[in-house]
């Protein structure tokens, strides 16, 4: 797979991931699973990770965990809490604090599995 493959492949998983997130989150609180009421709740976060995204250049940087991982996920959380709030939308205590992990669990998460798969793979083909 080429390099241009790999990293937008890297990016719709975490598309997928921002969007489970969503679903979860609307399914845990009884709220519509409808593609309308999902992209409510994931629209705010998948323009500020897709803002954050292109700032760290994702065709040379899409599975580093430092600084690209942790400003993505930390910027993906702030601007999307704030375009929540600026769409009508609320960001009370508990819904920060849930985002915050879970999104930190997912997006630096894949970039920990992916940064591993990649070393053992290298190895492997070392060896």
């Amino acid at each position: 797979m080429t390099s241009r493959k790999i990293w937008i492949a890297y990016l719709a998983i975490d598309v997928v991931l921002v969007l489970l997130f969503a679903l979860s989150g609307r399914r845990s609180h009884e709220h519509s699973l409808t593609f309308v009421g999902v992209l409510q709740t994931a629209g705010p976060f998948l323009l500020a990770y897709a803002a954050l995204t292109l700032l760290s250049r994702p065709w040379a940087t899409h599975s580093r965990i430092w600084p690209t991982g942790i400003l993505i996920w930390i910027g993906t959380v702030a601007l999307g809490m704030a375009l929540r709030v600026l769409f009508g939308g609320t960001a009370a205590t508990p819904f920060i604090v849930v985002a915050t992990i879970v999104l930190g669990v997912f997006l630096v998460g894949r970039r920990v599995i992916t940064t591993f798969l990649a070393r053992r793979t290298a190895r492997s083909v070392n060896s």
